[in-house]
């Protein structure tokens, strides 16, 4: 398939050299990458910076107020932390306080990103993101409200992220790529983590715990340069792209006008609503692991920082994996095994649930460390799985306003990283098994409850308040 070009009969050498040209594009276009997988990795990468400084917090807060171990001489000194006199709730605060930052900016982040460019808006909230990373030791120093003040203001901005990449992604991923692209890129957060537990306990250890916030603002400043050099909002601006690819992306494409959005309708729709509860069931597990479970495996298996800081990462190294290979495996049964939508979407998140609840009981039931944390990481891991099921279900459902619900389904899905951490300093004052016991079986629960309401009121199909205002959408060949 060719772009229409318009001949000038005055021109004809003109005309001929463009023809040549698109052919030749085309012959090439199976030859090298899609300009769609450039944008994919590039966010990946852009996720795993934004994540690595959202969660070296859980390791670098151990440091800051138990301290650390160093040699002096030869000798093994307990060095104290430069806050050790914070309670358990004070630390819920600080780590909570990420989150009500990241709570305003959601529905805001998509509005912008469909206002003023989906690339420029995540480019701006990871790179804001990375400013306050490295500002945050002296902020710090300076007291616990400037602290509380520097994660407010990563979470407001790191925000607008998740809308923006799928506003991306309702341009540049076909509807049957939607589930692999989009998760690959999701990937990067859970990569990021793991990339951020140990290498965060490495630098405390080396350096101490200011390190930590300058290696990985530095590293968030520097994507930053690379993405927006690279990416462009539409495929039809980016030079590089194939005719091929352009015409495959513009012919699935929805028509990129700016509509009302019918929020009235958007709230009263139950598989809108099927998406947020379990967006957040997944979020309640995940944000309470990802802010203490260094702390957790230090109280129940004696982990020292360093060692509870690599055995933290592993969980989030299965979720990547997961969500990858879980993303590719839906669109091949989408695809080629002609499956139902809606019936895989349903089964990576019932799956994903159900399995994340199971091993979290596992986890009540053995003392042995190394079981511990095998039963911690298969747990975490398999809610790659869930992703797979409702965080594209938002482009199945209204894919020209799956920015303003991912928005939205985030926004209620960040209430659990809010109350998460203090529900933790609220139940475990003393770091015992039974309290850890309590807050396993909050955990289970709403995972259960995250299956069975999306299994009972998810949708795949576009949705009748979304299909008046968008055009037809062509199938992949």
């Amino acid at each position: 398939m060719y772009r229409i070009l318009s001949q000038n009969e005055n021109e004809p050498t003109e005309f001929q050299s463009k023809i040549v040209k698109e052919k030749d594009d085309e012959a090439l276009d199976g030859k090298r990458w899609k300009r769609r997988h450039v944008v994919a990795v590039l966010a990946l990468l852009g996720f795993a910076n934004i994540y690595a400084m959202r969660a070296n917090l859980s390791i670098a807060i151990v440091e800051m107020t138990s301290g650390t171990e160093r040699k002096v001489n030869g000798t093994l000194l307990h060095v104290h932390g430069d806050f050790k006199n914070w309670t358990p709730m004070t630390q819920g605060v600080v780590l909570s306080s990420f989150f009500y930052g990241y709570i305003v900016s959601q529905l805001p982040g998509g509005y912008l990103a469909y206002t003023h460019g989906a690339k420029t808006v995540f480019f701006a909230g990871t790179f804001g993101t990375a400013v306050f990373t490295l500002l945050t030791p002296p902020f710090a120093r300076m007291g616990y409200g400037m602290l509380v003040f520097a994660r407010f203001m990563e979470g407001l901005l790191e925000g607008v992220t998740y809308p923006a990449m799928h506003v991306i992604w309702s341009r540049w991923a076909p509807p049957l790529e939607q589930t692999k692209l989009a998760t690959f890129a999701f990937s990067g957060s859970y990569f990021g983590t793991v990339i951020a537990m140990p290498l965060s306990a490495y630098l405390g250890e080396s350096f101490g715990w200011p390190m930590i916030f300058w290696f990985f603002g530095a590293m968030g400043v520097i994507w930053c340069t690379v993405w927006y050099k690279t990416v462009h909002d539409r495929p039809e601006d980016d030079p590089k792209i194939t005719t091929s690819e352009l015409a495959l992306l513009q012919r699935d494409a929805f028509s990129q006008s700016h509509y009302l959005v019918p929020w009235g309708q958007i709230l009263r729709s139950k598989p809108v609503w099927a998406v947020i509860f379990a967006h957040s069931a997944q979020n309640l597990g995940f944000y309470i692991m990802l802010t203490n479970l260094p702390r957790m495996l230090k109280d129940i298996a004696g982990y020292n920082v360093e060692k509870a800081g690599l055995a933290s990462s592993l969980p989030y190294f299965l979720m990547g994996f997961q969500i990858i290979t879980g993303g590719q495996l839906c669109d091949y049964l989408r695809k080629n095994k002609h499956y139902d939508t809606l019936f895989v979407r349903k089964m990576a998140c019932a799956l994903g649930f159900i399995g994340q609840a199971a091993f979290l009981f596992l986890v009540m039931t053995t003392s042995n460390s190394l079981l511990l944390v095998l039963f911690f990481s298969i747990s975490i891991g398999l809610g790659g799985i869930c992703w797979c099921g409702f965080s594209v279900n938002h482009l199945d459902l209204a894919p020209q306003f799956a920015g303003h619900l991912m928005a939205a389904s985030n926004t209620f899905a960040t209430i659990p990283g809010i109350f998460g951490p203090l529900l933790v300093g609220a139940i475990v004052q003393n770091g015992t098994i039974g309290e850890w016991n309590i807050i396993m079986y909050v955990i289970i629960s709403v995972y259960l409850a995250g299956a069975a309401v999306f299994w009972k009121f998810a949708d795949a199909t576009l949705q009748p308040w979304a299909s008046e205002h968008t055009s037809f959408v062509g199938q992949l060949e």
